[in-house]
């Protein structure tokens, strides 16, 4: 075999194409563990197939977290622009929504696994599902790899096999244990993009409410503030979630977890983008002074949270049957401040069955930018989310798949062509 590419998800399956592309003469070989291919691609963007962002290159990787510089080479060599216009060309219309977002027209995240899976077709890629790589063993020239029962010689070793978000989908962290047993440094992984889980039990009665128009920020114990995020945030019975918190865990993740149980708190202004709000809310104390204090506080709160605002506001001895022109000074700054921070105190970030990436991986420094090949091992190349490499949602995550599996499917078909002449 001249290539080939171990795991069938878009990293994997956009090597294999762009392999073929640049060396249409060369045998490619894609094997996927699971059943079909595109197994986790089926559930991005809840299930509709954020494909990738609009948005212009600066504005890109300032939504990357860790190792932006590396995916340079990568994104020049298929940008956002070439990626929506490959998956057009091979038959899924695409849609533009909020954010920059990507979308196929049908919301269906499968319409991009189909076009995909026309592109291997027309580039004539072999591609056997139900096949698992065992072991890599380097030759003088290229590797021998056990896949199933099978011993299989390849010139050209591309690894995309995911990281160890939604191991359900096949991403158990094979491509680490490769990379170890070849001596390939990995760094330290972590969930990504997931729930905090909170202490306070008073959380339950919250579970099932939507904020918009929120804050959320964390802090430590000595209130350094390490994140702060504008938009929404969704409460389980639990824990938090939702687009602030998974933003706020991606910057955060190996910190809460290298930390004790408590060190963190996460902080809801309630407020947070009402400029006005707390001169508002003294004018109304003083126009409406007859009206009972819990009154004006019930109108600026969802239903489902009020409860749950008064006991605590009780814990700080506000009497709340009072006059709003009878409270007390003091009495109105609490209410302010829980309006601007209703906090919970973080037990932990979600697991990796429900993150959506991983943070960490094969360690950048191990390979060559320019072609995604391991440094001390020619021949080998990773892709995707097993690289130390990783960003925000809103599609960004999969460009870093499709980019980095083009580039090394392109460096591998090229190299290849090469040793030929």
């Amino acid at each position: 075999m001249d290539i080939i590419v171990v795991g069938g998800g878009p990293a994997g399956m956009m090597a294999a194409i762009s392999a073929r592309q640049v060396n249409k003469t060369a045998e490619v070989l894609l094997i996927e563990k699971n059943e079909k291919l595109g197994k986790k691609l089926f559930i991005t963007g809840k299930g509709r197939g954020n494909l990738t962002n609009s948005c212009e290159e600066e504005q890109f990787f300032s939504h990357f977290l860790r190792n932006p510089r590396f995916i340079y080479p990568a994104f020049r060599a298929l940008s956002n622009r070439d990626l929506m216009d490959f998956i057009e060309k091979n038959g899924c219309a695409l849609k533009e929504e909020r954010g920059g977002r990507i979308f196929p027209v049908s919301n269906k995240a499968y319409s991009l696994t189909d076009a995909l899976k026309s592109a291997l077709k027309k580039y004539a890629v072999k591609v056997e599902c139900n096949q698992t790589l065992k072991v890599i063993k380097r030759k003088e020239e290229g590797f021998l790899c056990r896949i199933g029962n099978k011993e299989i010689d390849t010139k050209k070793l591309i690894l995309a096999t995911g990281g160890l978000s939604y191991p359900s989908t096949g991403s158990t962290g094979d491509g680490y244990r490769f990379a170890k047993e070849l001596s390939i440094p990995v760094t330290k992984l972590y969930p990504s993009l997931v729930k905090m889980e909170v202490l306070e039990e008073d959380i339950f009665s919250l579970s099932g409410l939507k904020l918009k128009h929120i804050v959320a920020s964390v802090e430590d114990e000595k209130g350094k503030v390490y994140g702060k995020k504008t938009g929404e945030l969704y409460f389980q019975k639990d824990s938090v979630f939702g687009p602030t918190v998974l933003s706020l865990s991606a910057e955060l993740s190996p910190a809460i977890h290298e930390s004790p149980m408590g060190s963190f708190t996460i902080v809801i202004d309630l407020k947070g983008e009402m400029e006005d709000f707390d001169s508002s809310f003294l004018a109304e104390c003083e126009i409406r002074g007859k009206e009972s204090i819990k009154d004006l506080i019930k109108e600026k709160l969802p239903k489902q949270l009020f409860p749950t605002f008064l006991k605590r506001l009780e814990k700080e001895g506000v009497a709340l049957e009072k006059k709003a022109s009878e409270c007390k000074k003091e009495e109105r700054k609490k209410i302010l401040k829980l309006f601007h921070r209703f906090s919970f105190t973080i037990a932990a970030t979600g697991d990796y069955k429900e993150a959506i990436v991983t943070i960490g991986g094969i360690d950048t420094k191990a390979l060559s930018k320019k072609t995604m090949e391991v440094k001390s091992v020619p021949g080998l190349y990773f892709a995707g989310e097993v690289i130390d490499v990783d960003a925000y949602t809103g599609g960004y995550n999969m460009q870093i798949a499709f980019s980095t599996g083009y580039l090394a499917g392109k460096s591998a078909g090229e190299s290849l062509a090469l040793q030929l002449l």
